[in-house]
């Protein structure tokens, strides 16, 4: 069974960083899209980064040059390290799990069938 837990949230003042993990489990071919979706109080989820089986990215443009996603595929874990954190990055962040090998170009969601429960992320001013 798939299951996928996300860790390293917390909360940071603005311009601090953190690094967020996300552990998968019951599968392991990495032959899978991965991303970092949010959702802040009020707001739908949204997609933050994403990263193929090739190891090709994509962020959103809220995060480019401030967040970078990443995974070890020897120890099964995705990752993504937020930079110069502003309170809008506030929110929960959940991993994800695609259909397929790449990644949808618009963070769709229902190209993802897999999702942990998230982890929070206070940033403060």
């Amino acid at each position: 069974q798939v299951q996928l837990v996300e860790s390293g949230g917390g909360s940071v003042q603005s311009g601090g960083s953190l690094t967020l993990s996300c552990a998968a489990s019951g599968y392991t071919d990495n032959s899978y899209c991965m991303a970092w979706f949010r959702q802040a109080p009020g707001r739908e989820r949204e997609g933050v980064a994403s990263i193929d089986r090739t190891g090709r990215t994509m962020l959103d443009d809220s995060v480019k040059g401030r967040f970078t996603i990443f995974q070890d595929n020897a120890k099964n874990t995705l990752y993504l390290q937020m930079n110069t954190l502003k309170p809008e990055d506030t929110g929960i962040y959940y991993c994800a799990r695609g259909a397929w090998p790449s990644c949808s170009g618009d963070f769709n969601s229902r190209s993802y069938n897999y999702w942990g429960q998230g982890t929070q992320v206070t940033i403060s001013s």
